[in-house]
Order: structure tokens, then sequence, then C-alpha cells
């Protein structure tokens, strides 16, 4: 499957050059079986070969990630949750998931936005609850762009440096992936626990 995926992103690339790289990284947001750590680690590779330039790599994957992001977004402001919800299957969201999405977001709006952005799967589901709530669509771009950019820098920088074994950063990312969801768990339990406390000495 890895292999079968790594020589399709190596086709389009080949074939469009850094258009193709942002063309990956748009899909990558719409289409979840699309990782990004497949994706990036592997442009990180062939920026070590020399096939592309570490910028222009950079600059495609941050607008791709950017405009995936902004067209997630349109569907959440201007189609709103019943349209977000028709086609959740398709994005891989469901009533549950957008609910606790858009609470999440009602809480920490901007930082949010930021942040999950170095997040698998909420990378892209960040974007609808942004929408559905209307946030500003200048401040949406800026801080998907500012977060996209150090997530794409990071796993491009790690395909440069490990070169033919590219392949290794997905097995990181899964790690790195259950560490964040263990702090956001202690997070969210320290947070409840305080809260419970001071509504108590009130």
């Amino acid at each position: 499957m890895l292999e079968n995926m790594a020589q399709w992103v190596l086709d389009v690339v080949s074939a469009l050059g850094y258009l193709g790289l942002a063309l990956l990284l748009i899909a990558e947001n719409l289409f979840p079986p699309i990782p990004s750590e497949v994706v990036l680690p592997l442009a990180g590779f062939l920026v070590g070969r020399g096939d592309l330039n570490l910028w222009g790599a950079l600059v495609a994957a941050t607008a791709g990630s950017v405009l995936g992001a902004v067209a997630l977004y349109s569907l959440g402001r201007w189609g709103g949750r019943r349209l977000v919800l028709r086609y959740g299957s398709w994005l891989r969201v469901d009533e549950e998931s957008l609910d606790r999405a858009e609470g999440w977001f009602r809480r920490y709006g901007d930082a949010l936005v930021l942040f999950a952005r170095v997040v698998p799967i909420a990378r892209s589901i960040v974007s609808i609850p942004a929408g559905t709530a209307k946030m500003p669509l200048v401040r949406f771009v800026v801080l998907t762009g500012v977060g996209s950019a150090v997530w794409n820098a990071l796993l491009i920088g790690a395909g440069v440096m490990l070169g033919a074994n590219w392949s290794v950063v997905q097995n990181w990312i899964g790690s790195y992936s259950n560490a964040v969801l263990i702090l956001a768990a202690v997070g969210l339990a320290a947070y409840l626990l305080l809260r419970h406390f001071r509504r108590s000495e009130g």
C-alpha cells in the first residue's frame, strides 16, 4: 500500500512538479486517505536528490495546504452543518466529531486553528468548525498558513535528512500522534478538575 502510494506521488510530482505537490496537499485535506506523512517526506527525498528546490517545495506544499483548508472552511461557512454532514462520510466527519470540534473551537478559537495544523487528522477537521463559526477568512488563512508551514517544513526536512529511508517518518508520526492524544486527554482532565475546584470554592 505504501509503495503504491509513494509511486503515485512520485508520478504526480514528476509530471507536474511544484504544481503537482500543491495539488497533492489540497487532496490531502479533502481526502483523508492521502496522508501528508507520505507526501511531504517523499517531497523531502526529492529535494535531497536535487529534483526539487527546498523553498519551492515548502511554498508549494503550504499553498496546497491552505487552499485545501479554505475549501473545507468554505463548506462549513457557506454550506453550514447540514451540508457538512451530508458529505460527512466522504470527509470522515460525523455529527459527534463535528460537535466535539465545534466545542473545542468555541473554547480555543485562534489557538486551535494554529496548533491543530501540526496534529494529524485534526489538521483537516479544524477547518470546518472555523467555517461554521464564521471566523474571519483572512485570520483563518494567516493562522492556517503559519501552522501548515511549520508542519510542512518539519516533514520535508525529515525527508531530506533521511533520504531513501524517508518512509521511517510514518512510524514517527504514529508515535507522535499517540503522544499528542495523551497530552490532550491529560490537559482536558486537568482543565475539568480545575474548573470543578473553582466552582466548589465559589
